[in-house]
Order: structure tokens, then sequence, then C-alpha cells
């Protein structure tokens, strides 16, 4: 989200996304990457919700997603973000891995879901460990 602000030139706090992630069709069948998708909208209204600058991100989608897991190696609270064990803790950071306001937790206008259960130490490698990352970044 934060990438995608930075490249149409929208305040991230009025972006809004839905992530669509179908596991299994109406008969128990598993369904591929076909059945997924990611909807990046603007939520509010006026000038900036002409929406202009970000359908033209559509066609560069797949190098703006591979700037966004190179920033997210990264975070400028770190090594103290990266080093954040969710299930050491109590009280705000409880539900939190390496994910802050540096570089994972979106405007709460933005996210339904309060920006829970967030730990970027999970979709790439952190300064802390690269052992659980699901993406590998040159």
């Amino acid at each position: 989200m934060a990438e995608i602000a930075l490249d149409c030139g929208y305040p991230a706090s009025s972006l809004k996304e839905r992530i669509y992630a179908l596991g299994e069709d109406g008969n128990g069948e598993r369904v591929g990457l076909d059945g997924c998708g990611i909807l990046i909208y603007t939520a509010s209204p006026g000038a900036q919700g002409t929406l202009g600058g970000l359908v033209a991100t559509a066609t560069r989608f797949s190098e703006i997603l591979n700037n966004a897991l190179g920033r997210l190696q990264i975070c400028s609270n770190d090594p103290v973000c990266s080093d954040h064990q969710p299930e050491n803790s109590t009280g705000d950071r409880a539900a939190h891995g390496a994910a802050c306001h540096g570089c994972l937790l979106i405007a709460e206008t933005s996210c339904e879901y309060r920006n829970l259960f967030l730990d970027r130490s999970l979709v790439v490698p952190t300064m802390t460990t690269g052992a659980y990352a699901c993406f590998e970044v040159p």
C-alpha cells in the first residue's frame, strides 16, 4: 500500500485494499492462483478519488511489488522492529511480529482488521531471520 501510494501520488490513508484468495471450489477441488486477486481502490471523496494515477499502476504492478519487497527487508526502526517476538509480549504490540508504523502498519482508515497479526519476516528475510520468508529478494 505504501509503495503504491508513493508511486501514484495518493495519500496512503485514502487507499484501501481487498485480498481475494480462494482455497477450493464448490466441489472441494483445490483452486490455483486463478482464484486469487488484489483490489486496491480509493475510499475518499473529492479530487483524490479520480483514480487517474491509481489505474495507471496496474501495468507496472510487478515492478511496484518488487520495490515494496525490497523496502520491507530493512525498517527505519530495525533492529528493534525485526527483533520483536509476538509470543513474548503483552499490550498493543502482542499481535505483531516484525511490524511497526515505519514499515508495515497502514492507516486505521485503510485496514479493516486493525493491522493485526502482521510480520514482515514472514514475507521477506529481515536482519533477524530469513527462515520463514515467503519471498527471496535479490
